[in-house]
């Protein structure tokens, strides 16, 4: 009877584990969304979240479809991410950096565009 159990218990966690890096398990089988290795390797994204944002995972799950790395801040958990968020202007989330463009709520195509632009050091808000 306990190996049954064990058998469950197992078999949820392998379905919250595939659930949450489903954008990266998506990338292996279609690994024409990728962007290119020049934008990932100039992408500065810098994604401010929580972790009861159904908006946020969407952004996470599409950064990791595309291979573009970012750092994920919970400004909920962390106070030098909440200093930063409002610093930056806040005002909801998801709230992404991506280059130096603000982007605010779940708009994929502002973060492709905002990866193509150079980087002028001057941050300015979608």
């Amino acid at each position: 009877m306990l190996g049954g159990v064990l058998k469950k218990v197992l078999l949820v966690l392998l379905v919250v584990v595939v659930i949450q890096n489903w954008g990266k398990i998506e990338r292996v089988f279609n690994p024409s969304q990728v962007v290119s290795e020049k934008t990932r390797a100039s992408a500065r994204v810098a994604l401010y979240t929580t972790e009861w944002c159904g908006y946020c995972k969407q952004i996470r799950r599409f950064l990791d479809q595309k291979g573009i790395p970012y750092r994920a801040f919970d400004i909920e958990e962390d106070a030098q991410a909440r200093k930063a968020y409002e610093a930056l202007g806040g005002g909801g989330i998801p709230f992404v950096d991506v280059n130096g463009t603000l982007v605010r709520d779940f708009a994929p195509e502002k973060i492709m565009n905002a990866l193509n632009l150079p980087s002028t050091g001057n941050a300015k808000a979608h």
